[in-house]
């Protein structure tokens, strides 16, 4: 699978990891193995989690084991207090082996109060880089405030045909502070892949090795230079690996993507 440099982390992460949002919430880890050896087999070895999904942190933990080692894990802390926070990242510490490579704050939840407990931890070694998140463009103009700062090493950000809002700020931002960049939702939630486009309209995707329209989009977004790893979620072991098979697939040029992004609006709701 194609691997691009982290920003200026060092980190080398595969183009197609795996989120965990409401496929992890489950209460026996043995559910949702299969998903976790299927990715791994098929290199997609970065995954990403949050306390914020239920089980979902502990579950993934659990479905890792002795593979920790071999993953890059990006979790997240999402609480309105120090109190809170700091007991999240406790656990977590405790679930991943000490080191946790990319702490997030989820939806910049009380980020002055996380913020230099991170870096506490990131100078201790226990976190390797940093991030904030958010899915909404309202905070977006926050985000480039801390972006410009200096203090973090990565954004996630939403990022399809149908959100193309991070394209007129937060993206060329991110390429010249040299900060990973982690794209969530590249099929706006299952909303792109109700409804695909007519096989006919679909052809000239065999040209890059795309053989589905959820791949399509999958592919569209890590086709952007400036993005470092995308992380489809699922609990599905063939859509696990379906999803992975856009790792060694061709990137689009930029008239594929316009034609992608031209199918999703006409044929998507």
């Amino acid at each position: 699978m194609e691997s691009r440099t982290f920003g200026k982390t060092g980190l080398r992460v595969p183009v197609i990891g795996m989120g965990t949002w409401q496929s992890y919430d489950v209460r026996d880890p043995g559910e949702v193995q299969p998903v976790t050896d299927a990715i791994l087999a098929h290199g997609a070895t970065f995954v990403d989690t949050s306390p914020m999904y239920g089980s979902a942190e502990r579950v993934l933990a659990k479905t890792l084991g002795e593979h920790r080692r071999d993953v890059t894990v990006a979790t997240k802390v999402w609480a309105g207090s120090a109190r809170e926070g700091r007991e999240q990242i406790r656990r977590a510490l405790e679930w991943y082996g000490g080191v946790i490579d990319l702490y997030q704050i989820h939806n910049l939840e009380a980020w002055e109060t996380h913020l230099p407990y991170l870096e506490e931890l990131k100078a201790q070694g226990k976190v390797r880089a940093i991030g904030i998140t958010h899915w909404s463009a309202s905070h977006f103009a926050r985000m480039a405030t801390i972006i410009e700062a200096g203090r973090i090493e990565a954004i996630q950000i939403p990022y399809n045909p149908r959100e193309r809002e991070v394209e007129a700020e937060l993206l060329p931002l991110a390429e010249r502070r040299g900060l990973g960049v982690v794209l969530m939702r590249p099929l706006e939630k299952g909303a792109l892949t109700r409804t695909a486009p007519p096989a006919r309209e679909l052809g000239f995707l065999a040209d890059y090795g795309i053989r589905t329209w959820a791949q399509a989009l999958l592919n569209w977004g890590v086709s952007d230079p400036r993005v470092s790893v995308s992380i489809p979620a699922t609990g599905d072991v063939k859509h696990a690996i379906d999803n992975c098979e856009v790792g060694n697939a061709r990137r689009f040029d930029a008239a594929a993507r316009d034609r992608v992004a031209a199918l999703a609006r006409r044929h998507t709701t």
